[in-house]
């Protein structure tokens, strides 16, 4: 991809009133964001379902001089910027209509892994929360799987400190660029983190901060992963918003469930009363419903070499048989050219 390009789809991403669904579509109709750009406004306007306030934005509101910047960025800071084209882009996040055009990777990961699965839940998290946690990442540790997580307090940052202290991948979707970490507090993770693992965001360096973004962000720990697991949430959360994507996404979703009198379980009962989620009672739930196999599991071996001792003609008879896979016994005779009696003797 052109240098230039790459500045029209910075340009297209920070573009208001563009949405990741419409950039997408724009780019499929006129083959690149360069050409969004450049197409003539009334050729914009025959596009279903464009609207004027969009072509307005497209027509009136680019910044390249913004995005030039923002390339510099993440050039200079060895930042990978991924295309929602590209190969290095998550594939599970690509079949999500409202997946970013572009992604900022920071880390050494595979974000096309098989096994990825978010863990998601309360800042409040209770001790009853922690211990799951910890057991569910040292019995899931079999299957090597990548652990996703928005690096926020409580669940989030235990599931990943978990993660760092089984040797396991993580990543730390975040709702800010990547020039900042927050919360501040989390800052002494960054290093283990980007060591086997790393983070991901689709905001800008100077993006504002603003609350909504951790929303917005939870689409991202939802599309990357095969599953996302609730450890523990009020009736209201941002992790349920996380599992109302996942749903959405036609993804696997698993609440831990709790007393109906615990504060913190209300949420994820609540998800398994409406049969939006499994119920998880036992780390054992998750490779048996997602029907993982143990990567690190030794393959049969099997000997597909057999009589290697064979004479003449009973490798005639063998190469025959590999042949018309199974016969009777005087037509096999017939085409080996044996007399049926001796080939009867002679494989008794």
């Amino acid at each position: 991809m052109t240098e230039q390009e790459k500045i029209y789809l910075l340009a297209l991403h920070r573009l208001p009133h563009i949405g990741d669904a419409t950039a997408k579509k724009l780019i499929e109709i006129l083959g690149s964001a360069e050409n969004v750009f450049k197409e003539k406004t009334h050729h914009l306007e025959k596009i279903n379902g464009l609207g004027l306030k969009r072509i307005k934005a497209i027509k009136n509101e680019i910044d390249t001089d913004a995005a030039e910047r923002e390339l510099r960025y993440i050039e200079d800071n060895n930042i990978d910027f991924l295309y929602f084209k590209d190969k290095a882009y998550p594939s599970k996040l690509k079949h999500c209509i409202d997946g970013p055009i572009v992604l900022f990777q920071k880390g050494n990961v595979d974000l096309n892994k098989r096994h990825i699965i978010s863990i998601v839940g309360t800042r409040k998290i209770t001790t009853h929360g922690i211990q799951f946690t910890k057991k569910l990442i040292s019995d899931l540790k079999l299957f090597n799987p990548i652990i996703v997580s928005g690096f926020a307090y409580g669940t989030d940052i235990t599931a990943q400190k978990q993660a760092i202290d089984h040797d396991l991948q993580t990543i730390g979707c975040l709702a800010h660029g990547l020039n900042q970490i927050y919360p501040k507090v989390h800052r002494k993770y960054v290093e283990p983190i980007l060591k086997n693992g790393g983070f991901l965001t689709d905001f800008c360096s100077d993006d504002p901060f603003d609350r909504n973004n951790f929303l917005k962000r939870n689409r991202i720990i939802a599309g990357i992963s095969e599953a996302t697991i609730v450890i523990e949430s009020a009736e209201k959360g941002g992790s349920l918003v996380t599992a109302e994507f996942a749903n959405s996404y036609n993804r696997e979703v698993f609440a831990l469930p709790g007393r109906y009198s615990d504060k913190m379980s209300i949420g994820c009962n609540n998800l398994i009363k409406k049969q939006q989620a499994f119920m998880l009672t036992s780390p054992a739930d998750i490779p048996y419903i997602l029907d993982w196999n143990i990567d690190e599991k030794p393959k049969k071996s099997f000997q597909f070499e057999l009589f290697t001792d064979l004479n003449d003609e009973e490798k005639t008879v063998v190469d025959q048989l590999k042949i018309i896979s199974k016969t009777e016994l005087d037509p096999l005779a017939l085409s080996c050219n044996i007399p049926t009696s001796k080939l009867c003797f002679s494989w008794n």
